[in-house]
């Protein structure tokens, strides 16, 4: 067949495929939220996931020891539907158990007659004549949908560094994010872990039990918190959800979408022994109520943000027997202001280096010069390995959006959009690209916000916004790149009155190289939410509507 041809089937493959008033991208929280309301509603829609089954980072995260780390019942849908018959084993669930929580809802909802799985959106195009995106997927589809929504999360697009000669690796490798759906074993194997984020520090608990050897390559030390987990069994789940409808209602107005309070004095009128008795309580509550129910300035002023470093490394530093690591693990100097790099939650993490088969290296002093069929060479030498595992993070927040080439009006594509950083109007769209809408996504409350709570707040936002469109004959929204100039310049007024800028984080975009340094996450569901919902009561201010 021709080129000519080619593309004239290619046109006429476009022009005849199904008209959808909406399609989703992406099978976790956000994107079976949006498919159930979108449903209700009375709109057209699918949902297209390139995983062979729903949970969005769920599917992915399938590493031994990955859990979430927001307790129970703050990480799952609050429709009474869903949790009046639902119990979960474990105070902090495990990747599998929410795997059973998905399929769950999807029964409860029967949502996978609309979802198609393994298929990846490779491309969209905005179709500026009918005012239409045209999507296509890596397996040849092609459809057409009024609104393009985007649930992708953000941490979709695993972070693999260029480390020299990392293909040569003889042993078996993986990233977490890209974990064998079969499992792998650690047991009796040399075992090399990359990164102290997340998955590095629950990968590192769960392999110190089995491996023969495991050395552990840091960068940062990770400031972890106790997550301090427990079983839960049916009774005591009863008993909780007398609470239920308060906790949800809680989360819906609190900083991090949690059912956590903060202290709103400042950290530094309080006497000394009281606010120790204060962090005392936190600690021993587990989980982020150390991080999001401390004082009101711990993350904006420093002298403050310091009492709560200097508590967390006395309380870790008697957890390390040896000095000399203890010196790395929790350094008497903070590496950068406590809780501006998202906290891990751990349960014998530090422990772990008081074993004679586990080693840890500061890659800050010995550098990884390269990777061989060995193992990881590095300036003192080489560390022999049967298994590395990169715990490296994502391309976070603005990553899962950039790998898909979406063109806007014009053709630009939304990476070339970003080239200088990310640009929205409310973390909901960016100008040029009409029809469009993204959730859980840069410059919205994402990283800041647990999953379900964004999931409803943001979605019932946007399924709001798409009645209006229907109810007032309106085909076309777009944000004006005024607005867009002004929400990016008071995103970045609040992070300059904070310290998340004082750390090289994925909430700054900092973990990739070349990647632009902004704060990709707005601080506080409330003052967010508020701001949404005032533009939207006054007729989607700052939108062009058509």
């Amino acid at each position: 067949m021709s080129s000519v041809q080619s593309s004239q089937t290619q046109k006429q493959k476009d022009d005849d495929a199904e008209v959808l008033d909406a399609l989703i991208v992406g099978a976790g929280f956000n994107g079976i939220y949006q498919l159930h309301r979108l449903r209700q509603e009375g709109f057209k829609v699918r949902l297209f996931e390139a995983g062979a089954d729903m949970g969005g980072i769920w599917y992915w995260n399938c590493y031994p020891g990955a859990r979430v780390d927001s307790h129970v019942p703050i990480y799952e849908f609050s429709i009474e539907e869903l949790w009046r018959d639902w119990n979960w084993t474990e105070r902090f669930p495990a990747w599998d158990e929410l795997r059973r929580y998905f399929h769950y809802v999807d029964k409860k909802l029967d949502l996978s007659r609309d979802i198609r799985f393994g298929t990846r959106v490779c491309a969209a195009e905005f179709d500026e004549a009918r005012d239409q995106w045209v999507i296509r997927t890596t397996d040849g589809a092609v459809v057409r949908a009024r609104f393009f929504i985007l649930c992708t999360g953000f941490a979709s697009k695993p972070y693999i560094p260029n480390y020299k000669g990392l293909e040569s690796f003889a042993g078996e490798s993986f990233h977490t994010g890209l974990w064998p759906q079969e499992g792998a074993s650690f047991t009796g194997k040399r075992v090399g872990v990359v990164g102290t984020g997340a998955s590095g520090v629950q990968v590192v608990q769960e392999a110190s039990k089995d491996a023969a050897h495991l050395t552990v390559f840091q960068r940062t030390p990770i400031l972890a918190l106790p997550m301090q987990q427990r079983k839960l069994d049916v009774e005591t789940q009863q008993r909780m959800k007398a609470d239920y409808p308060e906790i949800f209602r809680v989360r819906r107005e609190t900083f991090g979408g949690f059912d956590i309070l903060r202290d709103e004095r400042s950290a530094l009128e309080v006497p000394p022994e009281e606010r120790c008795a204060l962090y005392e309580r936190l600690w021993q509550k587990g989980g982020f109520h150390y991080w999001i129910g401390g004082f009101s300035d711990i993350l904006t002023n420093e002298e403050a943000n310091r009492t709560m470093y200097d508590f967390w490394r006395d309380k870790t530093r008697a957890r390390i027997k040896d000095p000399a690591l203890a010196d790395k693990l929790a350094p008497m100097e903070p590496p950068h202001p406590f809780g501006v790099k998202r906290p891990s939650l751990e349960q014998w993490y530090y422990e772990v280096f008081n074993q004679d088969n586990v080693s840890l290296i500061d890659v800050r002093e010995t550098p990884i010069a390269e990777i061989v069929p060995e193992g990881v060479r590095t300036a003192d030498g080489l560390v022999e390995l049967d298994m590395l595992v990169l715990a490296t993070g994502f391309d976070a927040v603005t990553g899962g959006l950039t790998q898909i080439d979406i063109r806007g009006t014009g053709g630009v594509t939304l990476k070339e959009r970003w080239t200088e950083g990310a640009r929205t109007y409310l973390g909901f769209a960016t100008s040029g690209f009409p029809n469009m809408l993204f959730l859980y996504g840069p410059q919205s409350p994402s990283g800041f916000c647990n999953g379900p709570t964004c999931a409803e707040l943001q979605g019932e936002w946007v399924v709001g916004c798409l009645k209006h469109m229907r109810e007032n004959n309106k085909r076309r929204i777009e944000a004006t790149a005024q607005a867009e100039e002004e929400w990016t310049q008071f995103l970045n007024a609040i992070a300059d009155m904070t310290l998340f800028p004082r750390a090289d984080s994925w909430y700054m975009g900092a973990n990739v190289p070349g990647k632009p340094r902004q704060l990709l996450n707005f601080p506080g569901v409330p003052m967010y939410m508020d701001r949404c919902n005032t533009v939207a009561a006054k007729d989607y201010e700052g939108f062009v509507l058509d």
